[in-house]
């Protein structure tokens, strides 16, 4: 054989070019391996950017320095490129500035996370931001800066503050709700002649302060409408084949305590006109009528009339529906009232002021 090689034996050269073929084809799988590694992690990616679009939430790193080295998102009214290389001293407001740097550097010193709800003003009002921070360590476990996470937490802020002031206007209408029930209880056992007459008088009391309120809650307590209010405490009449009561008046809404306390006067006429008026025969009307322009500055006159009633007979004493209509109306609404017992049927007339007058929605 030339060369002196024997017969079946690889040469060097061709044993290289095998080793050479073997390292291409293992290069080949890892470089394919890496591929496949590399558009798992661009997916991942691209679903983190897209969560973080699609939420307010910032991601930043910072060095120790706290110069801004990425950030996922514009913020604070800055670009990303105008943050990239800048510090928190160059982009906050002064009135948060100090804060937000101190806890910062606090978490750089100390290697803990930190947590810090912060407020800037932007416009006519405040904006409110959570800002998580987190120490960022290279490989050797050093820190070389921070990565944070800031959170735009205005509308939670917001409400909040607007479950506070609620629970603070409960806390009052409850307390005002008390004291009208324990005023209608005294008045109405001091008139009752007896228990029975007492538990009577006071549930229908109570459930016609219930159907005021129901008007009330339903508009979120911002007022109620007064055609509403009428025929909520008159439904009993309304609904009847007789139809003993008409109802007419323009679209008006009442702020809550005037709707409140005219609810109360109205059962009280109802049932005044049940028991001994209008409402008490077969053949007995009651019109109930309102319209607007009943002063100088727009309030409203609220008309009651009885007719075809048992002859009215005048009145010896105030009972507690004179009470709730007369004195309750004019102290709290300051309302003008006139009970007029004309025998053909009683006449009670209300001036309501425009100060217990809502707009509409």
């Amino acid at each position: 054989m030339p060369n002196g090689t024997p017969p079946g034996s690889a040469t060097p050269g061709s044993l290289q070019l095998a080793a050479l073929q073997e390292e291409c084809r293992r290069l080949e799988a890892q470089v394919s391996a890496q591929a496949i590694e590399l558009n798992l992690l661009r997916a991942r990616f691209a679903r983190y950017e897209t969560a973080l679009r699609g939420s307010q939430v910032v991601v930043y790193t910072q060095d120790r320095s706290l110069h801004f080295t990425s950030v996922s998102h514009p913020m604070l009214g800055h670009s990303i490129a105008d943050l990239l290389g800048r510090t928190d001293e160059d982009v906050l407001p002064p009135e948060a500035r100090a804060a937000v740097v101190a806890i910062k550097q606090e978490a750089l010193t100390s290697g803990q996370p930190r947590r810090f709800e912060f407020s800037i003003s932007e416009g006519l009002g405040l904006r409110w931001h959570d800002l998580h921070i987190e120490p960022l360590r290279n490989d050797a476990g050093e820190i070389i800066g921070l990565t944070c996470a800031s959170v735009d937490v205005t509308e939670r802020k917001e409400g909040e503050a607007h479950l506070r002031l609620l629970l603070r206007e409960l806390t009052h209408r409850s307390k005002n709700l008390l004291a009208v029930i324990q005023a209608m209880a005294r008045q109405t056992a001091r008139h009752a002649g007896s228990i029975d007459s007492f538990l009577k008088q006071f549930g229908n009391r109570l459930q016609a302060l219930a159907a005021s309120h129901d008007l009330l809650v339903r508009e979120s307590w911002y007022g109620a409408s007064l055609d509403e209010l009428v025929r909520s405490q008159l439904a009993v009449y309304l609904d009847g084949v007789s139809q003993q009561v008409t109802v007419e008046g323009p679209e008006i809404a009442l702020k809550p305590e005037a709707a409140q306390n005219l609810g109360l006067a109205i059962h009280e006429l109802s049932a005044n006109a049940a028991r001994f008026g209008a409402l008490s025969v077969p053949e007995g009307r009651v019109s109930v009528e309102w319209r607007g322009g009943a002063d100088a500055n727009g309030g409203i006159e609220f008309d009651w009339r009885e007719r075809l009633g048992p002859r009215v007979r005048p009145r010896r004493k105030r009972g507690f529906g004179s009470t709730v209509i007369e004195t309750n109306l004019t102290r709290a609404l300051d309302a003008k009232v006139d009970m007029m017992f004309d025998p053909d049927g009683l006449h009670c007339r209300v001036i309501i002021p425009a100060s217990q007058i809502v707009t509409a929605r």
